[in-house]
């Protein structure tokens, strides 16, 4: 899944590309991740080279979870339900991920406020004290 600038259009010459990646059995921490994703890097650096000689950075931002922290929540899937590119979802699993989560938003009556150069989440604009709110 392609995301961030790129997904929403917005790219300046020198963004990066987001992506996320849901694959199971994830070694643990971050580091780890990020070494088992320089050998996708390292398959690709042909055409990242080629496409840099165009005057296009495809320098690759990593995002890497499992399905089970896709399912625990995070708030960077919220932009996502707005402008996240899907590049390949086996079974579905992010394309209904993404539905559901963006039906709980439209539950609570969230929505993504435009200010200048930036925007914000307002979850939930009835929101009472105390009250708890599940994403």
């Amino acid at each position: 899944m392609i995301f961030g600038s790129v997904g929403r259009g917005t790219a300046r010459p020198d963004s990066d590309i987001d992506v996320l990646l849901v694959i199971r059995d994830l070694p643990r921490g971050r580091m780890k991740r990020i070494e088992e994703f320089e050998q996708v890097e390292e398959a690709l650096i042909s055409e990242l080279v080629r496409l840099e000689r165009e005057g296009i950075n495809a320098e690759l931002s990593p995002v890497l979870k499992t399905p089970e922290e896709v399912k625990a929540g995070s708030l960077l899937f919220l932009d996502m339900t707005q402008d996240a590119i899907l590049l390949y979802d086996k079974d579905g699993f992010m394309s209904r991920f993404l539905a559901e989560l963006t039906s709980r938003l439209e539950h609570m009556g969230a929505r993504r406020i435009f200010g200048a150069n930036a925007w914000f989440w307002d979850l939930k604009p009835d929101y009472k004290p105390g009250e708890k709110i599940d994403l």
